[in-house]
């Protein structure tokens, strides 16, 4: 073969390689699922009409105007398939659609998350292997097209004829399953998505807008500063329970294990002169970003997404906390997890906060949990509670539980209050069983340590409250429901709340806000919204009704 036929055989190779790569990436941005039940083979038999009308654009277009859609195209498809990773990975975490104006900023968090469950060398793995596959996909498609709108002339009218019957026919089965009300063979799909996905951003910045107004009708104390007569001169004691959701009590796979936990914990209250009642509350979140759920929850506002959390937290809206301080309680944060610069507890109004670090934990960490919370408990008592109670000032604490944070290995037990000490008395329990890579191989499994880690917080916190409890109010709760993996699709986002308190009347109270007596709420009780519910304690400890 001479040098001339051996240049066109190589561009002939280069033009089919570039059709090759240019309908693959094409074909998978376009049919890629945007949601985790969409995963199905089913897909592979559909023709998205965006491929034929962008390949004919690229052939028969000047070839100035055509490496300038070349050039959109692949801006499209890297946001097509960036956008659907997104919905894949929000989606399965947190059960909604991934938002580009709100969730850019909590890859860091997800990044602490992943690292934390399966290590970070498995996780920097994942993600690098990822980013640098969706690299790999949008510089092969940039080439692809720039390669095809420079095509000798016979191919290029080969190209024009397969690509204009790719059309029609598109266009053909699009009409017909149309009319026959079936699912489109031939589709025109991504305008659509893109526009849904500009029309959700517009949504949350005018959403933006509405809190922020909000935050500036409601500063300070447009009602006046409650007083809490109702309670005055005892501890108020607000503990979140990480990943304690509805599905903890009422799934089957989970119930035969906490339902008689909650019964047992009711009864020791019982024995030692607490009462209790129990409702569901709703959560602005699930899965993750506990501060959402704790910022509702004490600002009474809904707080769901970072976007409104960072306004808040720049606010004068009182917070639960600051109504407490200014009505003469010491507020006390107690925040294990916090191993960092907490900006934020300014806006709560704290005259104290105990994180990792100022709890004097010296045992082993729990792999992604600094401590097991009956240290956390026995350090709030000594440094905090006892302190306060020495000199006449009740304590509004908020507390935060994290055994029962992802990974859930391995699984803290309770032990004798008297041992605690400095922590070091848990450090065989931290070395021993298997590291969230193996727990996180078996799903059945990691849903078993999850419930256990559940069932020890509920233990230990009936433990304490029965043994120091005294005269405190106690309303517990939980931040959130975990991921779908643990309570499968679709599942409620509430939260049970309890109260605890040796005043039986104060406990009472609650029933006419849908709580019912005991530590299992009711599953006929309504699921008000977290934010309802500082309202509902403000009247109930000031003695009178809640709206």
């Amino acid at each position: 073969m001479n040098r001339t036929g051996t240049i066109h055989q190589i561009r002939g190779w280069r033009a089919a390689l570039a059709m090759t790569i240019f309908v693959a990436i094409a074909f998978l941005a376009c049919v890629m699922p945007d949601t985790p039940g969409g995963i199905q083979p089913t897909r592979a038999l559909r023709l998205p009409i965006e491929i034929p009308l962008l390949a004919l654009a690229l052939l028969l277009l000047p070839r100035r105007m055509a490496i300038a859609v070349a050039l959109l195209a692949t801006t499209l498809v890297f946001c097509l398939l960036f956008l659907k990773i997104g919905d894949l990975a929000v989606l399965s975490a947190f059960q909604r659609r991934f938002n580009p104006y709100l969730d850019l900023k909590m890859i860091f968090d997800g990044w602490k998350l992943l690292s934390g469950s399966v290590g970070t060398f498995t996780a920097a793995v994942s993600i690098g292997g990822a980013v640098a596959s969706l690299a790999a996909l949008v510089l092969a498609f940039s080439w692809a097209c720039i390669r095809i709108t420079n095509l000798s002339d016979q191919v290029r009218r080969t190209a024009v004829a397969v690509f204009a019957l790719l059309l029609v026919a598109g266009v053909v089965l699009q009409a017909a399953n149309v009319r026959a009300g079936s699912e489109p063979m031939g589709q025109l799909r991504v305008a659509d998505y893109l526009g849904e996905r500009l029309s959700l951003v517009a949504r949350s910045v005018a959403d933006i807008r509405a809190f922020e107004a909000e935050l500036h009708e409601e500063a300070g104390y447009p009602a006046g500063a409650p007083s809490f007569e109702r309670i005055k001169g005892r501890d108020l004691i607000l503990v979140f329970i990480e990943s304690y959701g509805r599905s903890a009590i009422e799934d089957l796979r989970y119930s035969p294990l906490i339902g008689p936990r909650l019964e047992g914990v009711e009864r020791q209250l019982s024995e030692t002169g607490f009462a209790s009642a129990s409702g569901w509350t709703r959560s602005p979140t699930v899965a993750g970003l506990s501060w959402l759920a704790h910022g509702t929850f004490l600002s009474g506002l809904w707080t769901d997404s970072q976007a409104r959390y960072d306004r808040l937290m720049a606010s004068d809206r009182a917070s639960l906390n600051r109504m407490f301080r200014d009505a003469g309680w010491r507020a006390v944060a107690v925040m294990p997890a916090i191993t960092m610069d907490w900006p934020e507890a300014a806006y709560y109004g704290y005259d104290e906060i105990l994180a990792a670090k100022d709890l004097g934990y010296r045992g082993k960490p729990f792999n992604w949990v600094t401590m097991p919370d009956q240290y956390t408990l026995s350090a709030f008592e000594s440094l905090a509670r006892s302190p306060a109670r020495d000199a006449g000032v009740p304590v509004m604490a908020e507390i935060a539980l994290i055994s029962s944070h992802a990974p859930w290995t391995p699984i803290p037990r309770l032990v004798d209050w008297n041992s605690v000490g400095d922590g070091t008395i848990f450090d065989e329990q931290a070395e021993s069983g298997d590291p969230p890579a193996v727990v996180w191989a078996d799903q059945d499994r990691v849903r078993r340590h999850y419930i256990a880690t559940i069932d020890y917080a509920l233990e230990t916190l009936g433990s304490y409250i029965s043994r120091f409890g005294r005269d405190a109010v106690f309303v517990v709760l939980g931040d959130h429901q975990p991921a779908a993996l643990i309570t499968g699709p679709d599942a409620s986002r509430s939260v049970p709340i309890h109260i605890v308190s040796r005043d039986h009347a104060l406990v009472d109270s609650f029933k006419a806000d849908g709580f019912s007596m005991g530590m299992t709420p009711s599953p006929q009780a309504p699921e008000p919204s977290m934010d309802r519910m500082r309202d509902v304690l403000i009247s109930r400890f000031g003695g009178g009704q809640a709206d």
